[in-house]
């Protein structure tokens, strides 16, 4: 996670939704075993306990149709990791366009807001072309759409954005001006706790 994204997510959930979420996480924790192979939902639980601004982050995730679970574990920077699990591409984040400098670009038919503004204000970091690879190795996502996947500074520097899906039973990298956006695109996000 940047240094910006963990300054973020400074906001504090009221008790009552902080209980549901947890609840909502932990049944789903429980549900996808295979996700996270010997891990402990109680040493997940006491790293959200040490860090509330991040269970902000996960309800904004969970708020917008994201499904966050556990799909791993850094050892380098001891924090488990957050995916976002929906079937595809979570709903509340489809038709944007890639950044700010895209959105700006275009002349009309603006989207509402761009992937990266998006996840910076919910305190999260794009999924990597790697980290979308390994979330297709715990199941089979985005089957009728697609998501932005963060875009090296050089591609980006001559207009492009990167996307990925699954069709075929194969995950594609594909290109698209940055401007773009579509009804059944949107972005998934990771977040380290």
């Amino acid at each position: 996670m940047t240094k910006e994204t963990e300054t973020r997510n400074k906001e504090v959930l009221p008790l009552e939704e902080k209980e549901a979420l947890i609840n909502v996480l932990q049944a789903r924790f429980e549900k996808n075993e295979a996700r996270h192979e010997g891990m402990e939902w109680s040493e997940v639980m006491a790293k959200l306990a040490e860090q509330p601004g991040k269970l902000w982050s996960l309800n904004e995730m969970e708020r917008t149709g994201g499904e966050p679970d556990v799909v791993g574990y850094d050892q380098e920077k001891d924090a488990y990791i957050f995916y976002d699990c929906s079937k595809e591409s979570p709903k509340g984040r489809r038709s944007v366009c890639y950044d700010r400098a895209a959105l700006e670009s275009r002349k009309k038919y603006k989207p509402e807001t761009s992937a990266v503004d998006l996840a910076t204000s919910m305190g999260i970091d794009l999924l990597t072309e790697e980290q979308y690879r390994t979330l297709q190795e715990l199941g089979e996502f985005d089957l009728k759409t697609s998501s932005w996947v963060s875009t090296p500074e050089k591609i980006r520097e001559l207009g492009g954005a990167l996307f990925c899906d699954r069709r075929y039973d194969h995950v594609f990298l594909y290109h698209n001006g940055a401007e773009s956006y579509y009804k059944a695109r949107g972005f998934r996000g990771s977040l380290l706790v």
